[in-house]
């Protein structure tokens, strides 16, 4: 579904990420783990387009998306769900939501939301709520939810867990596992390194830019290296 080849991107003249190859089938979760300052953020920032790539190609669905605009990305099924979330904390539960959902009439509008708020009950209850005034846990699910909306087909995962307390955490991560039973496919950016591959098919280290292993992962769980640099054990 999502192919990457030799990507390269920079910030002004230097190089950040050094000729990624990386690819997502369709129906999979995959996860991409490493330190903060691999360059995982900026990978999916080049694969949204919301940065530009210095040199390599991004396929989606067999569709060349290069030069493609983030607005269309989105609107061929790839969506991303940012870092820090990025919600309007001004605007509504409600109000934020339906902003996922732009592309489409009303009509549809009013089931996704309900599958939203099935997804994240929480965020019925608080649907008239200024977005500002949720919590960690809950601006997180409004950012998933958000994105969700678009039905996208592919969601890129930017740090979903990131600042938030360990069950707000497990509820995030079992979402993202029944993401697998609704057909979307999910590329998971996290420094939770096992959070992450406990609930993926398969799995990228990243390090200063570039890939440095690879495959299943339970066999990244397993792999001692893996255990010592990023798990802890």
């Amino acid at each position: 579904m999502l192919l990457v080849e030799g990507l390269r991107a920079r910030y002004g003249r230097i190089e950040v990420l050094h000729g990624l190859d990386l690819s997502v089938n369709s129906g999979e979760t995959v996860a991409v783990i490493g330190a903060n300052g691999a360059g995982k953020t900026t990978l999916l920032r080049c694969l949204s387009g919301v940065h530009p790539l210095a040199a390599g190609s991004i396929t989606f669905r067999g569709e060349a998306l290069t030069k493609v605009p983030s607005h269309r990305r989105l609107a061929r099924g790839l969506a991303q769900s940012p870092e820090g979330r990025q919600i309007f904390t001004n605007l509504t539960v409600e109000e934020n939501l339906r902003l996922g959902a732009y592309l489409f009439d009303d009509d549809r509008v009013g089931k996704d939301m309900d599958d939203a708020f099935h997804m994240f009950p929480v965020l019925r209850e608080k649907r008239n709520l200024a977005a500002g005034g949720l919590s960690g846990g809950q601006q997180q699910m409004l950012a998933m939810a958000r994105a969700l909306m678009g039905r996208p087909s592919c969601l890129l995962l930017d740090e979903p867990s990131m600042g938030l307390a360990p069950i707000i955490v497990a509820q995030i991560f079992d979402v993202v596992k029944s993401l697998k039973a609704l057909d979307v496919t999910v590329l998971l950016v996290e420094q939770n390194a096992f959070g992450a591959l406990k609930i993926a098919d398969r799995g990228y280290v990243m390090e200063t830019g570039k890939i440095t292993m690879q495959g299943p992962a339970a066999d990244l769980i397993a792999d001692p290296r893996i255990r010592e640099a990023y798990l802890g054990i």
